[in-house]
């Protein structure tokens, strides 16, 4: 059952049927939002029914709620609803919250519960509920309830609502087990190898292409016409408050330097001695004083070790020897003395000290800089928060950007004009957006004279932004992109070229020409890969790789790399033998056995639905994740 258990927490339909079990709960109080079950919210409103188990809309509006709160916390960003809504964040949440509500009512139907006692017991053992001796701390128990708004009962009804869910979802689709074939197929996919051997046609090989006329450039461009339109361009200003913009390591005083180097020096700024050590083990205290006696002697230790041999530790610190008796009598010795013989952990052993680099503690002076900057980093923190409430109370005014960054002596930074992708007019990027992706999805969101909410960045920092105006994409005339038409018909006919000459290599290869012979013909390099696989490797990239594992054995093919052009010959290909018993034939068999047991469940859960009946308030879904007013 254990077993079951952590296969089918594993997989993603496992997840939603056990999204509120045992130990994980606590933990996810705050992304699955399970307080809605104990606080009423089955009202009137119900966004979905299975039979007669009903979803409400305020849980969809809490599940949703939270999951977005969680995606925050993991991104670092702030999400928008309609970034959200792209993502399928609210059909994810409901689906989970179907599959439940679709289990739920299979149980109540046939009756199917678990004791209360059963549920108690796991609770009482559930280390989530552990105090400081490791047993069950019935005060932190009701105190982590209390936290997250549940009652003992209601809490002991969802845990037995869960692990009802769960004994349903293993018997459906615990027994999966892949076939053989399907793990045959799958490991051949990804361990066949192949050997090519190739040339690559250079962009200079197709020659030197005469300046177009006019005509013939204004024929291209009609003819591709959407590719040369020009974008939506926003006019934006944008305030960013940063750790980065408001550190000043300047401001630091030598005073607070110092005090600070004062509190770490030992820790951070003081390296230990190191010794360069050498050790024999002996099988016994009169064989280890006969060997350092030998040293004393005039022997050197690897003589009188013998065959024991001598081990080198290298170069270490009194914290990296195991063996306190050896580290303190190592560390006592002068450079190059031999010890007397040491009881140590493994034995009676004698130590040699070759080296000595003495410890020692960076001054301040040295480090003085590296300090003042951070201090001046974790000020920066708190500065940050200060300044967007600052930021944010000046905006409850409906101030602009530009009176609040002149008022708070912030740099407004101004865009004229950005496209979706981040270019400017000039189809270069534009330099120091941060968190680029999220950021300009928010900017392409919004419209003007809407009051944005402030993104948090990946740097712990917050951006605000205004879109001054908003420039339609339309399509260019010919004579605005006139060089950029050229330069694409320039590319578009090199690859022609390209294109015409591997076909000419690939039907002499084809026809059993050796490659070497076309390559000479061609004058061209003839290179052999070995152990090419379907990912990137062998130095070509991935679709070059591709087309290589479309071509059969003995047959030739062409890919391009870049501005240039492969041309390959098959040569074999080669797979190893499935072995069950390895580590990589177990975890795809386990992954095969989650996806099939994915499967199994997720049907059997779309044939209770359709048993029992689905039925869905679009409006109120809607509603409930914010995609119209409740």
């Amino acid at each position: 059952m254990m077993q079951g258990m952590r296969r089918l927490g594993q997989s993603w339909i496992g997840k939603l049927v056990v999204s509120i079990l045992f130990g994980f709960l606590i933990l996810s109080f705050a992304i699955w939002g399970i307080g809605d079950i104990f606080r009423g919210g089955y009202g009137r409103n119900n966004v979905a029914s299975v039979g007669s188990t009903d979803i409400s809309q305020e849980a969809v509006r809490s599940a949703y709620q939270t999951e977005i709160q969680r995606l925050i916390r993991e991104s670092r960003r702030a999400i928008t609803p309609a970034e959200a809504r792209a993502r399928g964040i609210d059909q994810q949440v409901f689906g989970r919250l179907v599959t439940e509500a679709s289990l739920d009512e299979y149980a109540r139907r046939h009756g199917l519960s678990i004791s209360e006692a059963t549920v108690v017991q796991s609770v009482v053992t559930n280390p989530a509920f552990a105090g400081a001796n490791g047993a069950f701390d019935r005060e932190r128990f009701v105190n982590l309830l209390r936290e997250n708004n549940l009652s003992e009962a209601g809490f002991l009804r969802a845990q037995q609502q869960s692990v009802v869910r769960l004994h349903l979802a293993e018997a459906i689709s615990g027994g999966a087990q892949p076939p053989i074939a399907m793990l045959e197929a799958i490991q051949r996919y990804g361990a066949e190898r192949r050997t090519i051997s190739y040339v690559t046609l250079p962009a200079s090989a197709a020659g030197e292409l005469a300046a177009p006329d006019d005509a013939t450039l204004k024929s291209f461009f009609e003819a591709r016409k959407a590719a040369f339109r020009a974008p939506e361009y926003r006019n934006v200003a944008v305030l960013t408050v940063t750790p980065a913009s408001v550190t000043r390591p300047q401001d630091v005083s030598d005073a607070d330097a110092r005090a600070y180097y004062d509190r770490v020096k030992d820790a951070r700024f003081t390296s230990p001695e190191r010794r360069a050590i050498q050790i024999v083990v002996f099988p016994s205290e009169d064989a280890a004083r006969e060997a350092a006696a030998k040293v004393k002697a005039g022997e050197t230790l690897e003589q009188a070790a013998g065959q024991l041999g001598v081990t080198d530790l290298g170069t270490v610190t009194g914290a990296d020897i195991f063996d306190p008796a050896v580290r303190d009598a190592a560390f006592a010795l002068a450079e190059g003395q031999v010890s007397e013989p040491i009881s140590g952990r493994f034995g009676f052993t004698v130590a040699r000290v070759s080296g000595i680099a003495p410890g020692g503690v960076r001054a301040f002076e040295e480090v003085a800089a590296e300090i003042k900057g951070q201090i001046a980093a974790e000020r920066a923190r708190s500065t940050v928060t200060e300044l967007h409430d600052k930021v944010e109370d000046q905006r409850l005014s409906a101030r602009p950007l530009a009176q609040i960054a002149q008022d708070l002596g912030l740099t407004l930074r101004q865009i004229p004009a950005v496209d979706a992708q981040g270019f400017d007019k000039a189809f270069a990027p534009v330099a120091d957006i941060p968190d680029r992706a999220g950021v300009l999805q928010a900017i392409f969101n919004s419209d003007v004279g809407v009051d944005n909410e402030s993104l948090r960045l990946s740097d712990g920092g917050y951006l605000w932004f205004e879109i001054a105006a908003i420039e339609p994409a339309r399509e260019r005339a010919f004579e605005e992109v006139r060089a950029t038409v050229e330069r694409q018909w320039r590319e578009d006919e090199v690859s022609r070229r390209l294109s015409e000459r591997a076909r000419a290599l690939v039907a002499e290869l084809d026809k059993g020409t050796p490659m070497a012979t076309v390559a000479q013909q061609a004058g061209l390099e003839a290179r052999q890969a070995t152990d090419v696989a379907r990912a990137a490797s062998a130095g070509l990239p991935v679709n070059v790789t591709t087309q290589v594992f479309a071509t059969r054995v003995g047959k030739a093919g062409s890919a391009a790399m870049g501005a240039d052009r492969v041309v390959f010959l098959v040569e074999s290909a080669s797979v190893p033998p499935l072995v069950r018993t390895t580590q990589e034939a177990t975890t795809l068999e386990a992954r095969l056995r989650e996806a099939i047991s994915d499967d199994y469940l997720s049907e059997y859960v779309v044939g209770l639905q359709k048993a029992y009946g689905l039925t869905v308030n679009q409006q109120s879904l809607r509603t409930a994740t914010g995609g119209t007013d409740g």
